[in-house]
């Protein structure tokens, strides 16, 4: 009797760790390959394909290790899988430009499908399982148009519709849902501008398309159909999250909730949705209503991860600038910083931090330190750097919220003049931190020089009428006078000694 309650706790255990361990699966396998930046995913029932390390990749939706599917030193982006699972559309350039190929889904050789030297992306299937694709190859005007493509006998026909992208069939084929205008390459969040895309509706025989989402000045993109609703990207709450409406327009939902990394390349299969959202890849499911990570990790050798060596560093070089007594250059090149002689003498590696990529670096004043821009925090912040390579680098900025560009110290080393992306002009306070908004408007700073005394920084503005003026600041009064008029163009200004 013992014994028998033995084996049957035994065996209770055994199953208990087989089921564990088929919960833990997708986890176990994941730990055993690396992380990657996950874009462009196309699903299919419990298939995923997606890109990373510019190749595609194959994973099952519950997440694991990926197997890649393209090896060319080409990207391969923007697949689609058709409507029978068989085969992968999508966008490479193995011959020069971004064209359309195929190839099986379970792996093989690509063929090329488009010769039309424009960029070709694919966008859906038709239910009949002919290719749909994006091109301004037939527009007599550089607009995009949708192409159907039949893959048996390479015949096309071009979709009656002007500036069509991004589009969707209903089951039936007889209603296409897309986006127009095209994308406007514009990343500014919540852009509400007149090239804000909207989706629209046409059905086969009808004289006009119908706009759906016209009420909503933002973006509303990425339509896919499931089950009498359309599915697509908007930013009505601040963020591209994933929403819904139906056929006509109405009854809009939200479906996600994310908030700051944006919803991105959507791909519906039987009512779940796989998206990337950051540098991962999501999955929805609209009948339970709940989405999850899908766990990935790649098998690869990361052969852009290993040590390469230069061997001609001057063709990487961003920056170069001589020191005030022309006896020393120092040269920024792929993020390092280097001190070289004008003669003979010794080649220094400023700053050896290797994770740290450094921008602009110039000489200080005084020749023993450097001052260059470092993505130590994440965002460019000044720093001082020892010109000798010896002791520690010195922040003199820690706010940094926006891209900033070459700082120009002055003469007696204690302000440091720069202008950033919002179009502004500041001068930093060296001692304090200090940090004084020069310009007065947004429309843009061009050149700006130093007096030899530091006493004034004299620079370029655009004016309201986009004249460039010229402009004296002073540091010590902080005040602006002009000293030219907007009413002529200015610029180019330097002090005589």
């Amino acid at each position: 009797m013992r014994n028998t309650i033995r084996l049957i706790k035994i065996a209770t255990v055994l199953t208990l760790t087989a089921t564990w361990l088929t919960t833990l699966a997708p986890q176990l396998t994941a730990q055993s390959g690396a992380l990657g930046f996950y874009r462009f995913p196309a699903l299919h029932g419990d298939t995923v394909v997606f890109a990373a390390e510019g190749d595609l990749w194959k994973v099952a939706a519950t997440g694991g290790v990926a197997r890649r599917l393209t090896t060319h030193h080409a990207e391969e982006t923007n697949p689609v899988i058709s409507p029978d699972g068989q085969t992968l559309a999508f966008t490479a350039r193995y011959e020069g430009p971004a064209e359309l190929y195929t190839m099986p889904l379970a792996g093989g050789v690509p063929v090329r499908r488009t010769y039309e030297a424009e960029t070709s992306v694919a966008t859906t299937w038709t239910p009949a399982g002919q290719l749909v694709y994006g091109t301004v190859h037939y527009s007599t005007v550089p607009k995009p148009m949708l192409v159907s493509l039949n893959l048996e006998d390479g015949t096309r026909s071009l979709v009656p519709l002007a500036t069509a992208t991004e589009a969707a069939y209903d089951a039936s084929g007889s209603t296409l849902f897309f986006v127009r205008p095209s994308f406007h390459n514009n990343v500014t969040k919540r852009y509400t501008g007149g090239t804000a895309r909207d989706v629209w509706k046409f059905e086969q025989g009808a004289s006009e398309a119908v706009e759906l989402t016209g009420d909503f000045d933002g973006e509303s993109h990425s339509p896919m159909w499931w089950s009498g609703r359309v599915y697509f990207v908007s930013d009505r709450d601040g963020t591209m999250n994933l929403w819904s409406m139906e056929e006509t327009g109405g009854d809009v939902r939200q479906h996600t909730q994310h908030s700051g990394w944006d919803v991105k390349n959507p791909s519906l299969s039987q009512g779940r949705v796989a998206y990337q959202l950051g540098a991962d890849l999501w999955l929805y499911d609209a009948t339970s209503g709940q989405d999850r990570l899908i766990p990935i990790t790649l098998a690869s050798d990361f052969d852009q991860l290993r040590e390469k060596w230069v061997e001609n560093p001057m063709q990487y070089l961003t920056s170069a600038h001589i020191d005030s007594e022309g006896e020393r250059v120092v040269l920024t090149a792929r993020g390092r910083v280097f001190v070289a002689p004008a003669g003979q003498g010794r080649l220094v590696r400023a700053s050896r931090k290797d994770s740290v990529r450094f921008r602009d670096v110039v000489f200080m004043p005084d020749g023993e330190t450097l001052l260059g821009l470092s993505d130590e925090t994440g965002e460019l912040e000044f720093v001082k750097v020892p010109a000798n390579g010896v002791g520690d680098d010195e922040a003199l900025t820690d706010n940094g919220t926006i891209l900033r560009f070459q700082g120009v110290p002055s003469p007696d080393g204690k302000w440091v003049a720069y202008d950033d992306n919002n179009r502004d002009l500041w001068i930093l306070n060296v001692e304090t931190g200090e940090q004084r908004r020069i310009s007065e408007i947004q429309e843009g700073i061009g050149d700006f020089a130093w007096s030899p005394d530091s006493r004034w920084l004299a620079y370029t503005m655009t004016a309201m009428n986009l004249f460039r003026q010229i402009k004296l600041y002073s540091t010590e009064e902080g005040t602006t006078v002009p000293l030219t008029s907007d009413r002529v163009n200015s610029f180019n200004v330097a002090w005589d000694p």
